[in-house]
């Protein structure tokens, strides 16, 4: 029972069913009050009864049912004693405190469901000291301990007591006005006790406090320290009421304004209703309802948003939330779920767009055309699938489609996007992710989140307002990750056929169908492209453009773009075809044609300049006078200067703007056959250096290499453009070749470069990237590539001008490639006295680039 239950403090004179204690029973004042060594003792569950104080009580156990009737009928003193734990039912003598008090029985009326109500009057504070028996009752021995006597305190301490008695009499009086359930006439009975004894049991059995502090109280043996301690309680409980006081009247005051608020919406909408005005938010809730119910949203969406709307609809517009739902609902609106471009399914007209916008590309024109003409028969045909075939399998089959194009830069990758979407007739979105670290860029944000907007997916399709543009999606192999994310997890939906029909963005939260997205992605290289997006879209490879091609895309669509640009006229500037191959070969070398457009808006902005002064003129570019528009040549062929010191061989690489060529150069000095190696190279290169050294070492008699000079010898192996980054195991026959010619003083051909990779046993193996290397060595003028044998399927992938102009020799061994990369006698120069060098390399004279590690 709790303490509301099981007691109620009385004051006789207060209490509906209370008496004054000379009504008790043929209770008086003089009545003898001596407590007995030995007492019955009842347990109490929750309560504490305190001396000079009444209490009501309720008993219901057996025993101490019997206990009081037999208190009453002898008229004893009781011992009152509270219970550790008011969850046990019959506390024994180990579950009750030791301090308690002793008490007379002034009443007992009996219940009807058995249980006895008493009113106790507590007599003095008494001590458990011997439990005497537990049967039919509890019995103890016990001592008295009457509280401190006041009579023998100091003046001072007096003053003291005084001041905690008149303090806790202003406590009590705060106490009174904030809760309801104590009486006023409890202040007026506590200020009229002139006992600061009386008025602390008398306070304490009044006010709600928990079971240990009342024990605690009781237990205290000082007057002082008793007021202290009721102090504390009083004004720990003070500051509770006062802080849900405070809340209940903020809160109160709240409830207030809002229903005053609605009161006087209703009578305004009254008053309008009366004067014929509508409502201004009652007309916008209908205009978005008629929007929901237009936009031919899913049923998810729809009912998300009707949800949205009833919530708008009952939320007054001053209010933050209204304009966070209002916003919502108007993305919700906006988005295309049903509008849709229709596709031109001319495949004779989509050829002859793409190849107005672009020369050659031929695979990825024939992959659009593929595409077009599917979707025309499927039109074509759609009745006749549908008698056959199921119409859930109709529905479910994908219709939208995603390509990857990966090549160097310049090589149109970008613009093929526009020109994809003007060739079927459809809406072009561009999104670069270059640098994109946040996820919430593809998905949005929730919003929950201040400020929270879409993704650029779904910002993208409601600025185009079509459900099936052509999206390109530029430089996903620079997407990169931090804590805020990782984009590319969140474009495995994006870019998935099977999954991106409930495209869920953070911020809508509502399916949207991205299967009819023709998807179209561009990157430089695939190698920082995970693996799980990679498989998700189809590859289309873009390589490099030859020398004939550059000429024929300069001639048909890049001097036509800039003549335009520069405002000038067809027939106020031409070039012969010397003229631009010079430019191609001397002033560029590229795998693309973007610095080609830039040399040729360079001499057409100089034309331009002389139209400008000189009307009626026309300029002639021909080759002679290219260093006047151009200035010097950047590149030269240097292989033939390289090469003819010992020690010089020229090799292949791929980067990720297209292939090139790189020259390695070895020299010796006295020494211990210590290696060398610089150039800033990776593990893997590093490791074929080592290959090659020790093959030339094992092969040295066979080589015609003076063994003893190898053996007090130091090898120095250099790789100019010491900036770039190397890596691959494709120079391992170039490394060979180097270290062989400086060895036999035979210097290596001019025109000859070679790749491939090298074991210890002299084996050539395949490596990857051979048509960019192949028309990387074209560019700058190379007549002779050495090929491992089984690269020589790839000379497919090689245009057939390119093969027709240069010679292939394929090497199953090192040994074949020695045997044409390496001259016949010696140089003036010999091997130990050969410098490297002094001219930069191709790469860092143009743009730097990373040659990264080639792919067998």
């Amino acid at each position: 029972m709790t303490k509301e239950n099981e007691t109620k403090a009385l004051v006789p004179e207060l209490e509906t069913d209370a008496v004054t204690p000379d009504e008790f029973d043929g209770a008086s004042e003089n009545e003898e009050t001596t407590v007995p060594e030995e007492l019955a003792v009842l347990p109490l569950r929750g309560v504490v009864v305190y001396p000079l104080t009444f209490q009501a009580l309720n008993v219901g156990q057996p025993r101490s049912i019997q206990l009081v009737d037999d208190a009453t009928v002898n008229k004893q003193m009781i011992g009152l004693v509270a219970a550790r734990d008011a969850e046990i039912e019959e506390p024994g003598p180990e579950d009750v405190y030791e301090i308690g008090v002793a008490a007379t029985i002034h009443r007992m009326i009996k219940a009807p469901d058995g249980t006895v109500r008493l009113l106790v009057q507590g007599v003095e504070r008494i001590h458990i000291d011997e439990w005497t028996g537990d049967a039919p009752y509890l019995r103890a021995r016990v001592t008295v301990m009457p509280d401190e006597s006041l009579d023998d305190l100091s003046e001072e301490e007096s003053l003291e007591i005084e001041a905690l008695t008149r303090n806790s009499t202003d406590l009590l009086r705060r106490l009174v006005s904030l809760v309801s359930q104590l009486p006023d006439e409890l202040l007026m009975a506590a200020i009229n006790l002139d006992d600061p004894r009386q008025l602390v049991y008398f306070i304490a059995t009044n006010v709600r406090m928990e079971l240990p502090d009342a024990q605690a109280i009781l237990e205290i043996d000082s007057i002082r320290e008793k007021l202290l301690k009721l102090t504390t309680i009083l004004t720990k409980e003070l500051e509770v009421l006062e802080l849900g006081h405070k809340i209940q009247s903020e809160a109160q005051s709240e409830m207030e304004k809002m229903q005053r608020d609605y009161f006087l919406r209703e009578q305004l909408k009254a008053i309008r209703k009366e004067l014929g005005e509508e409502d201004e938010q009652t007309l916008e809730v209908e205009e978005y309802r008629t929007k929901i119910s237009e936009a031919g949203m899913p049923e998810e969406a729809e009912k998300e948003a009707l949800r949205e709307l009833s919530r708008m609809e009952k939320m007054p517009p001053q209010a933050a939330e209204y304009s966070v739902i209002k916003t919502y609902l108007d993305w919700l609106t906006d988005m295309p779920w049903k509008v849709a471009t229709e596709d031109q399914l001319d495949v004779a007209h989509a050829r002859q767009v793409l190849d107005e916008d672009h020369y050659d590309l031929e695979d990825i024109k024939d992959r659009i055309l593929e595409y077009l003409a599917v979707r025309k028969l499927k039109l074509d045909r759609q009745d006749e699938r549908e008698q056959d075939e199921p119409q859930d399998t109709i529905r479910a089959e994908r219709e939208g489609v995603i390509l990857c194009f990966v090549g160097p830069p310049g090589t149109g990758k970008t613009s093929l996007g526009r020109s994809i979407a003007r060739a079927m007739g459809r809406k072009f979105i561009r999104m670069s992710l270059g640098g994109m670290r946040d996820e919430a860029e593809i998905r949005g944000h929730r919003r929950t989140y201040i400020g929270a907007m879409p993704g650029r997916i779904i910002q993208g399709l409601k600025r185009v307002g079509t459900k099936n543009p052509v999206f390109m999606l530029d430089e996903i192999d620079k997407v990169g990750s931090d804590w805020r994310g990782d984009p590319s997890s969140a474009l495995l939906e994006v870019l998935d056929p099977e999954q991106n029909r409930d495209f869920r963005d953070h911020y809508l939260d509502v399916p949207f169908d991205l299967s009819q997205v023709m998807f179209v992605t561009t990157a430089n290289m695939l190698s920082t492209v995970p693996a799980p997006l990679r498989d998700r879209m189809e590859i289309l490879q873009l390589d490099g453009y030859t020398t004939d091609e550059k000429m024929r895309i300069a001639q048909q669509y890049l001097l036509p773009r800039q003549i335009r640009e520069n405002s000038l006229r067809t027939d106020e500037v031409t070039f012969t075809d010397d003229a631009m191959r010079d430019i191609i070969r001397d002033y560029t070398r590229e795998a693309g044609v973007r610095n080609l457009e830039r040399q040729i808006g360079t001499v057409c902005r100089k034309v331009a300049t002389k139209v400008a002064e000189e009307e009626g003129i026309s300029v002639h570019v021909e080759e002679n006078d290219l260093s006047d528009y151009l200035g010097k040549p950047r590149f030269y062929f240097e292989a033939a200067e390289r090469t003819e010191v010992p020690g010089v061989a020229t090799g292949l690489v791929w980067t990720p703007t297209g292939g090139d060529i790189i020259f390695i150069e070895a020299t010796r000095m006295p020494g211990n056959k210590r290696l060398i190696l610089t150039g800033k190279l990776g593990d893997v290169m590093k490791e074929s250096a080592q290959a090659a050294v020790s093959y030339v070492r094992s092969k040295a008699s066979e080589l015609d290499i003076d063994e003893e000079v190898v053996a007090k010898s130091d090898l120095h192996i250099h790789v100019p453009a010491g900036a770039v980054p190397k890596d691959g195991p494709s120079a391992g026959v170039t490394l060979a070749t180097a270290i062989v010619s400086l060895l036999t003083e035979r210097s290596v051909r001019a025109d000859v470069a070679m790749t491939g990779e090298i074991t210890l046993r002299g084996q050539v193996l395949p490596v990857g990237g051979i048509k960019q290397k192949v028309l990387g060595a074209s560019r700058v003028g190379i007549d002779t590539v050495i090929l491992p044998r089984r690269n020589e399927p790839d000379l497919e992938d090689i245009p057939e001008e390119i093969r027709s102009s240069m010679s292939f020799v394929f090497a199953d061994r090192v040994d074949d490639v020695f045997a044409v990369a390496l001259r016949d006698g010696t140089t003036s120069v010999k091997p130990s006295d050969g410098a490297s060098a002094q001219e930069e390399s191709p790469n860092s004279q143009g743009e730097e680039v990373s040659v990264s590690q080639d792919q067998t």
